[in-house]
């Protein structure tokens, strides 16, 4: 396992994980669909930015990330309105 694949699996365990895990947990005992919506499409996103570092794709890594970014922000907003 060279450098590219540990930190791609460092990505699909933390992010994936931990993060956003705990976004989907506080959503569903809060009843709250669209928000657990939002962060199940971001731990999809980041699933597969771990792809993009496994294969050199720096440019869709890049892409990915701002992705998932902009579904983590949508499930906060969910959550505090």
């Amino acid at each position: 396992m060279d450098n590219f694949e540990k930190y791609a699996l460092a990505l699909m365990v933390v992010f994936g994980a931990l993060i956003i895990g705990g976004l989907m947990a506080v959503h569903i005992a809060w009843v709250r669909k669209a928000g657990f919506l939002y962060a199940l499409a971001a731990a999809i996103v980041v699933w597969a930015a771990g792809f993009a570092v496994l294969f050199d794709k720096p440019r869709v890594y890049g892409f990915l990330l701002l992705v998932a970014a902009a579904f983590i922000t949508a499930s906060i907003v969910v959550l505090v309105r």
